[in-house]
Order: C-alpha cells, then sequence, then structure tokens
C-alpha cells in the first residue's frame, strides 16, 4: 500500500506544481489533494490494521519499519487534505505554511531513521522535507516570490521522487544498494537545480518592463520618445 500512495503522490504533486505555475486552475488541484490525500489516509488506517491482524506479525525491527511506512502515508495524506482544504475554505495558508515546516522536520529524522536500511528511501525523504521546507517558507514567512522555484521543483521531482520509485516498488525491483541511492540523489539534485534555473528565467521575464505604445502624436519637430515609447 506504500508504493500505491507513493504513486498517487507523483499525480498530486505533478498537479499543485502546474497549478503553482499557473498552468492549471487552482481549485483543480485543490480538489485533486483533497480526493488523494484522504485516499491516502484511508490506506494508512487499512495498511496498520492488516498489520495487527496478521498472525505472522514482523519483529521488533520490521515492526518500527512498518511503523515508519505508515508515518510517511499519513503525512502525505494529511498534506493534501491540508491543501485542499485550505484553498477551497479560503483558510489563508499560513497554518499550512507552518504545518508543511513541522513536516519537513518530521521528514528528515525519517530519512536518518531509513539510511541504515533503505538509503534510496532516505534520500526521497531528503527531497520531500526540501519540497515541504520550501511551502513553510513561503506560505508562513511570506516569501511569495519563491512561488517559480516551488512550483518547477515540484513538477521536475515528482516523477523522479514519487511516480518512478513508485512503479519500481510495485514491480518488485526496489534497489537498496547505496550506489543506486547516491545516483538517484545525483539525478535529484541535478532536477532541483534545473528547477532554480528554469524559476530564475521566470523570475527575469516577470521584472522585464512592457514596452507601451501611445497613440499620441510626437512632441515638437525632434520627435520626443517620451510620448512615442513610453519610456
Amino acid at each position: 500500500m506504500a508504493y500505491v500512495c507513493l504513486l498517487l503522490s507523483g499525480a498530486a504533486l505533478l498537479i499543485n506544481g502546474l497549478a503553482t505555475l499557473g498552468a492549471l486552475p487552482r481549485r483543480d488541484a485543490a480538489v485533486l489533494s483533497l480526493v488523494i490525500g484522504s485516499l491516502q489516509l484511508l490506506l494508512g488506517i487499512t495498511y496498520l490494521g492488516n498489520v495487527r491482524l496478521d498472525s505472522t506479525a514482523p519483529d521488533a525491527d520490521g515492526g518500527v519499519q512498518l511503523l515508519l511506512s505508515a508515518s510517511g502515508m499519513f503525512l502525505f495524506g494529511l498534506t493534501y487534505v491540508y491543501v485542499g482544504l485550505d484553498f477551497l475554505l479560503g483558510l489563508g495558508s499560513r497554518g499550512l505554511g507552518w504545518f508543511c515546516g513541522m513536516v519537513a522536520g518530521c521528514g528528515l529524522l525519517l530519512a536518518a531513521a531509513w539510511f541504515p536500511e533503505d538509503p534510496l528511501l532516505a534520500v526521497l525523504w531528503l527531497c520531500w522535507s526540501y519540497l515541504w521546507m520550501l511551502f513553510f517558507f513561503s506560505l508562513a514567512l511570506d516569501y511569495s516570490r519563491l512561488s517559480p522555484l516551488i512550483g518547477w521543483s515540484l513538477v521536475l521531482a515528482s516523477q523522479a521522487t514519487a511516480t518512478v520509485p513508485a512503479l519500481l516498488g510495485i514491480s518488485g525491483k526496489w534497489p537498496e544498494d547505496p550506489a543506486t541511492a547516491g545516483g538517484a540523489a545525483a539525478c535529484i539534485a541535478a532536477l532541483l537545480l534545473l528547477a532554480g534555473g528554469m524559476a530564475r528565467r521566470d523570475g527575469r521575464r516577470n521584472r522585464r518592463p512592457a514596452v507601451v505604445v501611445s497613440n499620441e502624436p510626437l512632441v515638437g519637430g525632434g520627435g520626443s520618445l517620451i510620448g512615442k515609447r513610453g519610456i
């Protein structure tokens, strides 16, 4: 079920990223976030229930890993539900920002906990913590200029950190060796740097002054540029 939740997260991250960039209506992204978050919470509850009813309960170490997996499912589910309700109810987003900051801290702890057993999952949690931290700065601390960076980061990281790993897990090909984790970390870092470059490009484009053409006649015989070009 954890891999199914991860697959759903890939869709939610992508749609929210496109909405942040203005390519989709935010209301569409909010509805999808609410639906996916609710499904993830339901899957998490079902997952824990099945573990408790399983007569072949794992040992203590396995039980810890199951709790860590469930924690991740609930953190993602609550985030998406909060994102959806925040927009649909017009809550103002500041509370959502502080919640994202708390989840970012939890993500760092989960990355540390997973690193000895599953280094790839630890790398993914580091990236997700970074994304949550961006939302914290943007929504809780009013750094609205981070919106282009958030949008591009969500779009580019959604498939690399959620969809592709989910498909690997569902097909039974989840890699657990440190070398693969290192390669994934390099690829994700490159994508996040690319997102930063795209955000800077958008920022320069938005700051570019518009040229206003005036219909008024030129002033004087020499023709003042102020009347013609508005600069």
